[in-house]
Parts: C-alpha cells; sequence; structure tokens
C-alpha cells in the first residue's frame, strides 16, 4: 500500500501544485472577473466564464508542466493533443458533476442564482484540478518506460 502512494506523492506532485497555484490565480481570477462583471446574469455566463478561463490557464498550464513538472521532451503535436484531449475530458466531467450536485443540493435554498454560480465555479475547479493531476501525469505527459 505504501508503494501504491509513493508513486503518487512524490515531487511531481509538488511541482503540479506549485503550478496549480499559478494556474489558480490566473484562471480563477479569469473566470470570477468575466462571470461576477459581466455575464453572471445569462443562464450560461458560468459555463463560458469557465470554458474562456480553462482555455487561458491551459495555456499557461501545457507549458509549465510539459517542461518544468513532468519535463516531458517529446516534440510533436502528439502531446498537444493528448493535452487538450484531458484538459476537455476532465473539465467535462468536472462540469457535469458539479453542476449536476449543485443542482441537487443548492435547488430549494434562497441562494441567488449568481451564488449557485460561484459555487459550481469552484466546485468544478476543485475536481478539474484532481482529474487533471491523473490525467496529465499518466497519460498526457506519460513517461516512455525504459526497453
Amino acid at each position: 500500500m505504501i508503494g501504491f502512494f509513493k508513486k503518487f506523492i512524490d515531487i511531481k506532485l509538488l511541482k503540479f501544485i506549485l503550478v496549480g497555484i499559478i494556474n489558480t490565480v490566473v484562471g480563477m481570477g479569469i473566470q470570477f472577473l468575466l462571470y461576477n462583471l459581466w455575464w453572471h446574469t445569462y443562464s450560461w455566463g458560468d459555463v463560458v466564464s469557465s470554458v474562456v478561463s480553462y482555455i487561458i490557464g491551459s495555456v499557461v498550464s501545457y507549458f509549465l508542466n510539459k517542461y518544468f513538472t513532468f519535463k516531458n521532451k517529446e516534440k510533436g503535436w502528439r502531446p498537444v493533443f493528448r493535452f487538450a484531449l484531458n484538459i476537455a475530458v476532465c473539465w467535462t466531467l468536472a462540469y457535469v458533476v458539479a453542476k449536476w450536485g449543485a443542482t441537487l443540493i443548492l435547488a430549494e435554498t434562497s441562494l441567488s442564482q449568481q451564488w449557485q454560480g460561484n459555487i459550481v465555479l469552484m466546485v468544478v475547479s476543485v475536481l478539474f484540478v484532481a482529474f487533471n493531476y491523473f490525467g496529465q501525469r499518466f497519460f498526457a505527459f506519460k513517461e516512455k518506460e525504459e526497453k
């Protein structure tokens, strides 16, 4: 069991967390600024704010995680494609789970649509980080096995 955790808890995880802090400042700053200043009055505002911020944050994440966290030296479009696919799957899964959960839990509360949207965005962020770490480490920037 200890070997299982050692495989996931190492310097790569610490670097991923550091990159995540940078992405959080960039991405969530953009996300909440867009949502609360312009798009909170629209039913789709949380989706658009989230998508825009994740696209910008993903560009930052790609370069920092590829070269700093996982030291991936693979060239060409394959790592870009795997990374983009990973981001899309992780975000979609996180958004669907968060929106579904929020609809169930917050539907009967007196919270405004804007507050409910903010809560959904926070939950999406937490779920996305967890899904994304495993996706980047074991799919997008997976280490080549020695032969």
